[in-house]
């Protein structure tokens, strides 16, 4: 059986999709948002369900892929010039935090920066200069 929808990505909260899902909609792609209803009665559970879920039908991937990669911003240095990615060398990364713990659940901010790449999904340390 064919799949029918395509997850493009998945974002913590509801407004967070809503930029990239009027986009899409603007160019003609429907797009459905999957536990957008149950993390807005209750936005804690959000990471236990994996967040609020971008979807696209399956036929409408690759363009809804190319419009969503021209305006995301992926991780960049202090130069400002894209994160390589030291395994598949993609500069398709971002901001990655681990929370792992209740101080950094509470202030991920502090828990010091690592990179995802989303093209392998390895997670990196930054490199200093």
């Amino acid at each position: 059986m064919k799949q029918e929808f395509f997850t493009i990505g998945a974002f913590e909260f509801p407004a967070d999709v809503q930029i990239i899902k009027l986009k899409l909609e603007s160019e003609g792609i429907p797009v459905f948002l999957k536990d957008e209803n149950t993390i807005n009665t209750d936005p804690l559970i959000s990471q236990a369900i994996g967040g609020v879920k971008l979807q696209v039908y399956s036929k409408d991937r690759e363009k809804a892929m190319n419009i969503y990669d021209s305006i995301r911003s992926y991780a960049q240095d202090n130069n400002g010039k894209l994160i390589s990615c030291p395994n598949c060398k993609a500069q398709r990364s971002e901001v990655y935090y681990a929370r792992k713990g209740l101080f950094f659940k509470l202030f991920p901010f502090l828990e010091p920066k690592k990179y995802r790449c989303l093209q392998c999904q390895m997670i990196t340390k930054p490199t200093t200069p």
